[in-house]
């Protein structure tokens, strides 16, 4: 193993990763949950709920009266306001899939309701307001989760697993690579805040989850090559982002809303000994071998059915926290830092320079890179 393997585990260790239960609900054997949002995410999230031997889905919470109801009747539950939620002592976590613009002043209602906390990111789109939130839940940011879901990838996390093993030495560079199959509705380009805060911010996420020390600066290019309507929202389509640790490894996130044959999503983690990477899932294994030459199947074509077994797998890891099993493998603190270096990349292309990084302290990480699943 090597010397960062092995300090990681220690991490890993100190931090408690099987803790005594929690005290803000017992040993009540089934978490009961209400839903926030009932989109497209928050109904594989409600499937997770229901599909997990010690989960309840209890309520559900929408802003458009007939998407909730729709929503509940498919699982025989109850419609309920958010003020009755956070007013039932029977309800032990609230999983917040509602727009973006809710989910801080949903995170301090529920932390300070008692309830276990599941929060789609990000916290804001504004660092400040996201910084404002975990402010006011400090002292209780154990009850915070925060859905960084390529995390809890069955491919990505081996990945971790095995540059934890000292498999490939001391992590030298690590390439990301995040292409969408096609660009989403101009609708949704309006309101998701920008590439880097949309798209980006898994990547910047996933780097910090696989470097050995913190990124100290950004470079960040970007254009607008693959839709108008991009351009128009005065957004970008296509960026690179290098990001530079202090002790001077690197990692380069690859970005388009446009790959042509799939949901390309693909890792390299080069080290002192070797190389790590995690290809994309094919649709099917089938392989096809003739005289024309040797096929096999396209990646996915959506993000729900590339990632569907890391929401079910970070389901799994929520309930755990919420019993007092382990603790939060992603905190609000790693929420905040992938937030800060969106907004250091959105300097750093405006500016065209590369730019530092404010100090920050791994250690104010409940979870970070020094958790365990």
């Amino acid at each position: 193993m090597g010397r960062r393997g092995a300090a990681r585990r220690a991490g890993d260790r100190s931090a408690g990763a099987h803790s005594t239960p929690s005290s803000w609900h017992g040993a009540r054997l089934t978490v009961k949950v209400a839903l926030f949002g009932a989109g497209r995410i928050g109904t594989i999230h409600a499937e997770d709920v229901v599909a997990h031997p010690r989960s309840e889905l209890a309520a559900v919470v929408d802003e458009i009266p007939a998407a909730a109801q729709r929503l509940a009747g498919r699982f025989g539950v109850r419609v309920a306001s958010a003020e009755a939620v956070f007013e039932d002592p029977s309800i032990d976590a609230i999983l917040i899939a509602s727009p973006n613009d809710t989910h801080a002043d949903l995170i301090e209602r529920g932390v300070a309701a008692g309830k276990a906390v599941f929060c789609e990111k990000p916290i804001d789109q504004s660092l400040a307001r996201a910084r404002r939130c975990l402010s006011r839940i400090r002292g209780a940011e154990g009850r915070l989760f925060l859905a960084f879901n390529r995390r809890f990838d069955p491919q990505f996390h081996a990945l971790r697993q095995r540059i934890d093993a000292g498999e490939v030495g001391e992590v030298e560079l690590v390439t990301i690579i995040s292409k969408d199959p096609e660009p989403p509705p101009a609708e949704y380009i309006a309101r998701s805040g920008g590439l880097f805060y949309d798209m980006t911010i898994h990547d910047f996420d996933m780097a910090r989850y696989l470097l050995p020390d913190e990124p100290a600066t950004v470079a960040a290019a970007g254009s607008s090559l693959v839709d108008a309507a991009v351009r128009a929202a005065g957004d970008i389509d296509t960026a690179v982002v290098t990001l530079t640790t202090a002790s001077g490894r690197l990692a380069v996130i690859t970005n388009s809303r446009r790959s042509g044959f799939g949901y390309d999503q693909r890792i390299e983690v080069l080290g002192s000994k070797g190389m790590l990477a995690a290809e994309n899932p094919p649709r099917s294994t089938v392989v096809a071998s003739t005289q024309q030459g040797i096929t096999h199947d396209r990646p996915f074509d959506f993000f729900l059915d590339r990632y569907r077994d890391s929401y079910r797998l970070e389901w799994a890891h929520f309930v755990d926290v919420t019993e007092g099993r382990v603790k939060p493998l992603v905190s609000g603190r790693d929420g905040e830092r992938a937030l800060t270096l969106a907004d250091v990349a959105l300097e750093s292309l405006r500016s065209g320079r590369r730019l530092e990084v404010p100090a920050f302290d791994p250690a104010a990480s409940a979870g970070g890179r020094e958790g365990e699943r």
